[in-house]
């Protein structure tokens, strides 16, 4: 009897083992480079986590289980098996005479969002593993499969420009975070929600204006975000099976992770100038625009929203920017010098944070029915 043939791309993949064993055979081609900055570890940068698998595995879906299993239903259709690899549409890039700041920035970014993708998956992949409950093994194995599909697709665009990450490399020797399961509730809901508004905005956008397409990876953004966009339907179900995760004092929690999730995007957007100049965006009003499409999205589990039309939201999101350019330029200058000035550029940093934390947050209530559509 002839063993099964192993899909060759990891788009063709069914489950998270099969789309990992694909990437351990590409990541031979691999460079040392894009996988060093993967393993850089700093408040900017995806980490990998971990938490506490037991307490995620005793979680009891019945009192969302018409919402579950329509999602599951959804998901086991696998709408984007075999979408996620190059085709025709697949124009070719000029990696080498790309202009050198682009270059670098776009290479940044693609790192930075395989890391991202990579690290979901090896997240999932480890409950799925470690479960005994069907409904939440089931979950988590479809999302890894997800994850691991896009972390794979980034890793070809990259090899294009002669880097790509060893995602192997990562799994085994990238500091892990361990959070509490309700934190990493609220962190990938918000991760994954916040995925999908951004990669809309930037569809949306380019779907409009062509000529600042200067990618092809861009095309497939929309279903891309669409398998975010699941990711977080199921983190708001599983949050909404425990009322005691979305009330009392948990509101302070989900606030702080509100704020911390969008002033770290606003940031590490700013480091980009050249990226966004090249797709026709302000950072200012794509951060404005992700911020109100992830703000709507979350009213379905949230019972808070943060008012980023307040006058202390830009002006304190633009105090955080300014620190963080001082502490990235400190840290280069080195010395007694560069350690003060490091240490004067967080605690500005610290100030402005508190500032945009004690913003008057925006309460609503929340709707009897979780489930939600793209709408965007």
């Amino acid at each position: 009897m002839n063993a099964p043939t192993m899909p060759k791309h990891t788009a063709d993949a069914t489950t998270v083992e099969e789309g990992l064993a694909i990437q351990e055979e590409q990541a031979k081609l691999d460079s040392k480079f894009a996988t060093d900055v993967a393993m850089q570890n700093t408040l900017l940068t995806p980490r990998f986590y971990t938490t506490d698998f037991d307490e995620m595995d005793a979680i009891d879906v019945s009192s969302v289980r018409k919402d579950w299993d329509e999602l599951i239903d959804e998901m086991e259709a696998d709408p984007n098996k075999g979408h996620f690899r190059k085709n025709e549409d697949w124009d070719h890039v000029d990696w080498d005479n790309m202009e050198p700041g682009l270059r670098k920035e776009f290479i940044d970014f693609l790192i930075s969002s395989c890391t991202a993708e990579f690290s979901g998956c090896v997240l999932y992949k480890e409950m799925k593993r470690r479960g005994k409950n069907g409904d939440i093994v089931q979950l988590f194995q479809l999302m890894a499969r997800d994850e691991a599909r896009h972390a794979g697709f980034i890793n070809d665009a990259l090899r294009e420009a002669g880097v790509a990450v060893n995602l192997g490399f990562l799994t085994q020797k990238k500091k892990y975070t361990y959070f509490r399961p309700k934190f990493i509730y609220y962190a990938t809901y918000l991760s994954e929600k916040i995925g999908y508004a951004r990669y809309i905005t930037i569809f949306r956008h380019l779907q409009a204006n062509p000529d600042h397409r200067f990618h092809p990876i861009f095309k497939w953004f929309e279903e891309w975000c669409n398998d975010e966009f699941r990711h977080g339907e199921a983190f708001a179900l599983l949050m909404k099976t425990d009322p005691k995760l979305t009330s009392g004092v948990n509101v302070f929690w989900i606030k702080f992770f509100l704020t911390a999730v969008y002033a770290t995007m606003y940031v590490r957007d700013h480091q980009r100038p050249a990226f966004h100049e090249a797709l026709g965006v302000d950072p200012d009003w794509y951060a404005h625009e992700v911020y109100t499409k992830t703000s709507k999205l979350s009213e379905q589990i949230f019972p808070i929203t943060l008012d980023i039309d307040h006058p202390r939201w830009q002006t304190n999101l633009e105090r955080l920017q300014r620190a963080n350019v001082q502490i990235d330029a400190a840290k280069k200058r080195g010395g007694v010098g560069g350690k003060l000035s490091q240490m004067a550029g967080s605690a500005k940093a610290a100030l402005a944070f508190v500032s945009l934390y004690t913003i008057p947050a925006k309460k609503h209530a929340v709707p009897v029915s979780t489930r939600l559509q793209p709408a965007y």
